[in-house]
This record gives structure tokens, sequence and C-alpha cells, in this order.
């Protein structure tokens, strides 16, 4: 539903009469909704805040979304008469924008004639598409063993430094030319030097024409990051919808959103909940997640980095993120640290949608024949160290063999790491990564060295 920008009354609703950091309390005449947008000015600057609460017929409260510096009591709050809302048009990929819409590139603003509501409506249920048909990535080790669908959504848990970015930018690289499909990525809570970096690297990859990049920066008010991802959602929709485009909805980090719905709550008065998360927990992330959905116009399939605190997969935000994914994609410091890249750990990876009526009798059997390689090299490995391979049986030598030619092999140049890594990056049919793997299971290459098998594209010796 796309919304118009509604006229600004002439008078003030009313004024500030407290500021509790980016909460102000504000004295009214009338009551507006909530989630409604009120607006103060001082001299040049503009000031916007989104009514949160109803203390009582006179008075709310209301989150700041910017910094509060310049806030004093007494200051006079107008209504916008609309819940906040962007600007949307088809000229916004390739574009760097803020929560509100306007350009942090340089660029020229967008145009101020169509307008969305960031808190637009989901589509009616008979108009919903559950996730079709696998999407491949060009990734071996994700098509194989975690592949992506259609219209599904998709968690990337990992730390810093083991590719979680590069990952990223390989998924919008493939949705860009396998599926002429387009990027949101939706930066929540990035750091100012990541975000810059993250903008020339999507650059240098040669897909920012095809992505809309949206930021909430960590330093700003926690009302930003705690919207910043329902503004890039509204953007795909809109891509969804308007323009009937693939569209890969990338969310990093969807953790920050919940901390700062945890912010937020807090300063609401709000008593904590379990481990001291807010006791919306819930409700937020499912009013987020349940906004990435596809319908007849277009799909929307969604890649999500999550933040483990602690490593601690109990912990309730990531009990809650982890109820509506579909495949879980965990990256290992581990693998990181061998070499392997993507660092994926094939064992703990998965997808709900790994069964033979989904992917398919060969596609399940190769899968799960690789799986059980690398959990019986696993099992072996302590006592490889201990004693040597000479003292495994013969079928074990064999596998584990096996295993260490898969694990190398599930390794690949990325486009996006081409310019530091000199390898031109590859993309690999979902077919002939199974034909690949059926021949590593079958001894078709047991006579092959190791290390013919790392970071190359397929065993013929072709990329595609």
């Amino acid at each position: 539903m796309t919304e118009t920008a509604a006229p600004t009354d002439a008078s003030p609703i009313g004024f500030i009469t407290e500021v509790h950091g980016p909460v102000v309390i504000i004295a009214t005449n009338r009551l507006p909704p909530l989630r409604q947008a009120l607006k103060a000015r001082v001299d040049h600057e503009h000031y916007l805040f989104e009514v949160h609460q109803h203390l009582d017929e006179r008075h709310l409260r209301a989150i700041t979304m910017h910094r509060t510096s310049g806030l004093y009591r007494g200051m006079p709050v107008f209504d916008t008469g609309a819940p906040l809302h962007v600007p949307v048009a088809p000229g916004c990929l390739g574009r760097l924008l803020n929560i509100f819409g306007a350009p942090l590139d340089d660029g020229p603003p967008l145009p101020a004639s169509d307008f969305r509501n960031i808190h637009s409506r989901i589509p009616p249920l008979h108009q919903s598409v559950g996730a079709g048909e696998v999407l491949p990535t060009g990734i071996k080790v994700i098509d194989l063993l975690c592949p992506f669908f259609r219209g599904g959504k998709t968690g990337l848990f990992g730390g810093a430094g083991v590719g979680k970015t590069v990952l990223i930018m390989e998924f919008m690289h493939a949705v860009a030319t396998l599926h002429q499909g387009v990027s949101v990525f939706a930066g929540v809570g990035e750091r100012i030097r990541e975000g810059h970096e993250l903008w020339h690297e999507i650059r240098n990859a040669g897909v920012l024409p095809q992505t809309l990049m949206v930021f909430g920066q960590m330093d700003e008010s926690p009302g930003v990051r705690f919207r910043v991802g329902l503004s890039a959602l509204t953007y795909a929709e809109y891509l969804r919808d308007s323009l009937q485009k693939e569209v890969l909805f990338v969310m990093d980090n969807i953790f920050r959103f919940v901390q700062a719905g945890s912010e937020v709550s807090s300063l609401l008065g709000r008593m904590p909940a379990t481990v001291g998360y807010q006791p919306t927990l819930t409700t937020e992330v499912a009013e987020m997640e349940d906004r990435i959905l596809s319908t007849s116009e277009g799909a929307i399939t969604s890649v999500q980095a999550v933040y483990v605190p602690a490593d601690d997969m109990t912990d309730p935000a990531v009990g809650a993120i982890l109820s509506h994914l579909d495949t879980t994609v965990i990256l290992s410091r581990t693998q990181a640290g061998k070499g392997i890249y993507p660092a994926v750990d094939p064992l703990q990876s998965s997808s709900r949608f790994m069964d033979r009526q989904t992917l398919g009798r060969r596609h399940f059997e190769i899968a799960e024949g690789v799986r059980e390689h690398l959990a019986r090299y696993q099992e072996l490995e302590d006592i490889i160290t201990m004693l040597g391979i000479e003292e495994l049986s013969a079928n074990d030598q064999k596998i584990v063999m096996r295993a260490r030619k898969l694990q190398r092999y599930l390794t690949q140049p990325f486009w996006a790491t081409a310019s530091h890594t000199g390898m031109t990056g590859v993309s690999v049919p979902v077919e002939q990564t199974l034909t690949d793997c059926d021949g590593f299971l079958t001894g078709r290459f047991d006579e092959v060295p190791e290390d013919h098998c790392y970071m190359r594209g397929t065993m013929s010796g072709g990329v595609s």
C-alpha cells in the first residue's frame, strides 16, 4: 500500500516536557496514534519522533530518531499526519540511503513523488506464496548441504573474521548474475568503517547497480537502529511489488535490531524479561520476519547475519530468530583456521528442506553421503593425531582420504575476492557439484592428489 505524506498542521499539538536520552515526554492537547511521526525544529535542524506510549490523556512517550542535542523543555512539537515513510522510485537501485530515504552517497535525493509507510501491512494470506524451488547460488557447499530456497529465510551465524561479509557479497553477485535480481542491504548498527568498506567492496565487485543499501549506524539513536530494518524492508517490498523483481534482502546484523529494541524497551520503562531482554522480544522479531515473504508479483529471499552471544545457541534472542529461519548456515573459525573458505561448518549447517521429496533422491543421498564421510573423519581426527592414520582400518583410511578431498573440494574462489587473491571467481551449477561429489564418494577421484581439489570449480577442469 503506497502512502503519501500528509500535510503538517500549522499549529503545534504540544510541547516537550522531559528529555531522557533518546526518549522524550510530550504534553499534548490531542493524542496522536501509536507509531505516528512527530517533528520539531530548531533553527535549521529538524527532529523526528515516533510515538511509542500513551501515558495518560495528555502525555505520551516518543523515541527521537536523531541525536538529542538541541532539544529543550517547552520545544513545540508538530504532527506530520502519518507514520514514518520513505520516498520510493525505480532509481533507488545503486544508492546508499539512511532510514528516512535520504542519500548518504552525495547523490541527488530520490524524487519525493511517491512514499511508502515503513509499517505497511502484510499482504493477505491468499496473496502470499510459500518458499518455492531451490535458488542456486553457485556456491558448492551451500547448494549441496544447506540450499537456499526462493522466498526462504537463511540465517548466517558467524563471528568477526570468518568471511561473513564476503559470503554476503557473493550471494548478491549470484542473485544479480544468475537470477537477474536485485539486492537490498540493511546495515543495522553497522560501524561507520564497516559500512564504508562494504560500500566500496560491493562497488568493486560490480554489483552496486543492482543493490540498494540502507544504513542505520552504530552511533545513531536506538530508535534508528530499531526501525532501519523496516525501512530497508519497505524498499524490498517496493521492488517486489512495483518492479516485479527477484529480491535478496540482506540484514547485517539482526541481533543489533534486537539490542536496539531492548534499549528502547528499557527507556520506555518496561520490566525486563528473560536474560534482560525486552518482554516484547518475540513479537518484535515476528513483526519483522513475517513481512519477509513472496507474492505472485515477486519473491523476497532473505539472508540474515546473526550474532550469537557467548556462542550460546539457547540465548532467547537467537531462539526467537531461529524459529523463523528455513536454513541455518554456521561459519566456523576452525574451518577458517584450516584455510577452508567459505568457512561453512558442513555438519552444523542445515536446512528444513533437506528431504527426498524437496531435493530429489539423488541430491539428498549424495548430501547425506558427504555428511557421513565428514562426520566419520571428525570422529577419527583425535586417533589420527595420537596414533597416526596407519592404525586405522583399511575402510576408515579410505573414508578419511575421501573426506579430506571433499573438504577441500567444497572450497572455491569468489568473485568478491578476485581483486585480493588474484583468482577468478567461479560459479558451479548444482548438477555439476552433485556429479563431482558422487565421484568422490564412489572412488572415481581416489588417485587425485588432495591439493588438486583445493580452490577450484569443477573436477572436470571447467568452470562456469
